[in-house]
Parts: C-alpha cells; structure tokens; sequence
C-alpha cells in the first residue's frame, strides 16, 4: 500500500471542527482496493472513492488508504475515455481489506479468466468484496455473489436474472450482507459508502462526510433505483399507470387487453384513450416498445440466443420477434451480438449503467 494514498488534506480545515469519532476494535487505517476495469462508470467511482478522502480529511486522521488496480497494471480507460493510472496489477495480492470491483458500459464484454481467478483468491483471504454499477456482473460470473444479497444497476439485473437465476438479486440502491457489499451504482455507491463508514466509525462521522458532499438526505440500502411511474411518464391517471406497472412486471408473459384494462379498472376503449392521450402511443404499441427494448438489453448483457431472447419477451416465435426488432431498431437482432459499443450519442448513454 503506497503510504502517500488517502492522506489527510487540511487546505480550507481551520474554520471547521474536526468530526469525533467511534472507534472500534480495528488497528490502523482501513485499506481499500478499486479494481477498475475497462469502461468503468466514473461517477459510480467517484462516488464509492472519494468519501473514503473526505473522512480522512473531516477527521485529520488516516482512516482510510487506497489503491487502484488494473487487470494488466497499465493505465484503464474510463467511460468517459480519462485513463486511470493504476498502483498495481493483478500479478500478487491487493493487500487491501475492502475491495471493489468498478465496471460500467456492458460488463459482460469483460471476461479475463486470470481477473476472475485473482478475484477468487482475493475473497479466499476473507477480505471485504463489493462491485458498484456492472460490478456485480462480474463478482456473479465469479461465483462470489451465491448465497448472498445482491444488486446491481436496473439495466442490468433483467440480464443477471436470467444468467444466474439462483441469485438472491433485489432492485435496491445497493446490499450489504456479511462481507459482500454491491451497489446499483450512481450516485448509490455514496450511500453505500457512508452506510459502511457509520458502521465502522458512527453516524457523526457519516453524516459529516454526506454534508461535505451536499449530499444531505442519504438514502436507505432498500430505496428505489429508478423513478415512480407517475414521475418517468408524466402520467397523474391511475389507471394507465396500473396498467403500466403490469405492463412492466410481465414481459414474459403478456397479457391481453382486456386484463390489463380490468387491472386499470376501466374498460378496454377507456385504457386505450387514456393510453393515447397520455402516452401518445396505444396500448399494443406501447407494450411491444417495453418489450423490445427489453429484449436488446439481454442480447447485449446475455448469451442467450435470439430464440430464447425471443422467449423471455413474450415472442412466439424468432421470425415475429425478428421482424419487431427490425422495425424498431433498424437491424436485426443478431447484429447486436457483433455491434462495436458506442462512447458517443444518447443512445449509448442510454445504456450505459450508472
């Protein structure tokens, strides 16, 4: 651990008092690892590292070092494109207590063997291992997540779903369970790390380092990832919004019309109007774009086929759904096996996780 990671910085201290702490049985700083890996989330990043700074900083103590880490050891392109010199690679052990796995972009792209191995012995040591945004992705295909809670950001959990349906993996902002910690990534990795921070040195403590941050209501581990209904559509009527919900929540299997308007509590002509009118599209339309778009996240995060991706989005055969798929994003569906990721355009922003 180099000594001059995570020092104390007491530029602008002296108007402020230094934040009292509860110790607990640890001796010495606790040391955290980030292992970065290609086209990781910058702000998910930020957001897990720089708390770790400022608690140094509120305290002036050295309660936390750092490190960060590559799979090769050389410098890791972020999302953003900003390459990210690491403190070492994966050829020996991290010596940290806490590591994190940061990815981003489509982290099923990522598959080193000798990372996955590395990852592997690192919790053998007993250590602390997390993964914010598509970080979870891999801790999972390393088999580090089984028996445990997890999350991961919304994009990507319809996909970890069906790759390992064995996982116990929820829709919260992020899961601390025993020595596992994963976070949907964002600006949830902050509430992550503060929630760590006040079980190790108090809630003063973490209430401070929210505060530096302007960040003044943390949130609970279970808060939602995305927004309501009525915020994401615009949408006051709670008719459309119920079917929407159950629109959402059967993909797979979807239902008819005339279900979706008795969950709605209105006739089919009703929902239909109310569909149009708030939403601009009809109800078929509307549910097939949800569908789709459904569809293209587990191509892009999955090795299902197109068939069996067919399937999981409520399609009866490959040829329909081919077509749909077609129509709506102008390529076939297994053009996106072989389609190079974007940095560029909201598209590719779009689907890039938190």
């Amino acid at each position: 651990m180099r000594q001059d990671s995570g020092p104390p910085d007491r530029r602008g201290r002296s108007a402020l008092p230094r934040v009292p702490i509860t110790r607990g049985p640890r001796a010495g700083p606790r040391r955290i690892g980030f292992l970065l890996v290609p086209g990781f989330a910058v702000l998910a990043y930020a957001c897990a590292m720089e708390p770790y700074r400022a608690a140094n900083d509120l305290t002036e103590e050295r309660l936390y070092l750092w490190r960060h880490i590559s799979h090769d050891g050389k410098p890791v392109s972020a999302s953003n494109g900003i390459a990210f010199l690491p403190d070492q690679g994966i050829d020996g052990p991290s010596g940290v207590d806490d590591l994190i796995v940061c990815a981003g972009g489509n982290p099923t792209d990522f598959n080193d063997p000798a990372t996955f191995a590395w990852l592997r012995a690192e919790s053998a040591r007993g250590i602390r291992i997390g993964g914010v945004s598509g970080g979870p992705e891999i801790l999972a295909r390393c088999g580090l997540l089984t028996g445990y809670r997890c999350t991961a950001h919304w994009e990507y959990i319809p996909a970890m779903v069906e790759r390992f349906p064995d996982l116990a993996v929820t829709r919260s902002l992020y899961e601390i369970d025993r020595d596992r910690c994963t976070c949907s990534g964002g600006t949830a990795a902050l509430d992550m790390a503060v929630a760590l921070m006040e079980a190790e040195y108090g809630r003063p403590l973490a209430n401070a380092v929210s505060e530096w941050f302007l960040h003044t209501h943390p949130r609970a581990a279970d808060e939602p990832q995305r927004m309501s209904l009525r915020e994401r559509y615009e949408v006051r009527h709670p008719g459309p919004l119920r079917a929407l919900a159950a629109m959402e929540e059967t993909l797979e299997t979807p239902l008819e019309r005339a279900a979706l308007a008795a969950v709605a509590n209105v006739s089919v002509r009703q929902l239909e109007r109310l569909f149009d009118a708030h939403l601009g599209s009809s109800i078929g339309r509307h549910y097939l774009v949800l569908r789709l778009d459904h569809a293209r996240r587990l191509l892009r995060q999955t090795s299902l086929s197109v068939l069996e991706t067919a399937l999981a989005c409520g399609f009866a055969s490959a040829a329909h759904f081919s077509r749909a798929y077609r129509a709506r994003f102008g390529q076939p569906p297994r053009v996106e096996r072989t389609a190079p990721p974007q940095r560029e355009g909201r598209g590719a922003a779009r689907r890039r996780g938190g």
